[in-house]
């Protein structure tokens, strides 16, 4: 089947579901210059330091410093980061009504900044930091700023601990209530979009599964092979920034025709008054 085919045929399931869920991974926002996790040379997971350590709370416990300084190159590149035709093209659909959930591994706010309003971030995001101790909870961009510019980590205003940013590191839980609508949507889904997620970490991973269980239809749009192309009804290999607006583009409202210019005076005039036969005829 062809690219161009496999678009139609998802366009044709978007087009005859009630209620459709995207679940989203690091290869939608690639696009957007940031790295994802795996991917050589390139992920986060290539730096020489022990990622299951420096990237767990026991380890930002222990060594705050480390961790905010494996962190920075993200930080960087995220703070410059805008959302890519992927991310418009969700927030689209969803603002079409042809889309009732977007669900995301992914930390970089870029869902929110396209526009797209009912989100579930499974992993947490870079909006606010978090007190470890006394989990006072506060906006981060201009304590982050600050760490960038001067290497200094965030404390806590109120007790002086490390604050951590609101993301999910290993050895911690998932944000309860995003994982509870994330599942209730998965539940509720007649066709489930997988953009840019090798599926891999659980439980995000395991979502397309549940929606399968409850019948409903299955498309995955990544680059990489995943262990449920199998099962699914649509497969496209392919970047998910030039396949997601094509998905889009036959429920997006149309621009409604130009007014027609109007008519030179003269014409207006002479329009008042018309003749046949020689006859004058006023309106």
């Amino acid at each position: 089947m062809t690219i161009d085919s496999s678009v139609e045929q998802a366009i044709e399931l978007v087009a005859g579901a009630r209620h459709v869920v995207a679940l989203t991974g690091a290869g939608i926002s690639t696009p957007s210059g940031i790295p994802d996790y795996r991917t050589p040379k390139s992920g986060l997971w290539e730096n020489a330091l022990d990622m299951m350590e420096v990237a767990s709370i026991a380890g930002f416990r222990r060594h705050p410093q480390t961790f905010y300084e494996w962190l920075r190159p993200l930080l960087e590149v995220i703070r410059q980061a805008t959302p890519n035709p992927a991310h418009l093209a969700l927030a689209q659909l969803e603002a079409a009504g042809r889309l009732q959930a977007v669900i995301t591994q992914n930390i970089d706010l870029l869902h929110g900044a396209a526009g797209s309003k009912n989100l579930y971030e499974l992993h947490g995001h870079l909006r606010e930091l978090v007190c470890t101790t006394c989990h006072y909870v506060v906006p981060a961009g201009a304590a982050l700023e600050t760490f960038l510019n001067t290497g200094q980590v965030p404390r806590c205003a109120r007790c002086r601990h490390v604050m951590k940013p609101n993301v999910v590191l290993f050895g911690e839980l998932l944000p309860w209530k995003a994982m509870r609508l994330s599942r209730s949507h998965t539940r509720a889904a007649d066709l489930m979009i997988v953009a840019g997620s090798s599926l891999e970490v659980a439980p995000a991973g395991d979502l397309p599964e549940m929606a399968r269980e409850h019948g409903a239809r299955l498309i995955i749009i990544n680059y990489l092979e995943t262990h449920l192309d199998e099962q699914a009804d649509v497969v496209i290999r392919a970047d998910v920034a030039e396949m997601l607006p094509r998905l889009a583009e036959p429920f997006l409202p149309r621009p409604a025709p130009p007014e027609p210019p109007p008519a030179p005076a003269g014409v207006a005039a002479a329009s008042k008054n018309l003749s046949c036969g020689g006859v004058r005829m006023e309106r």
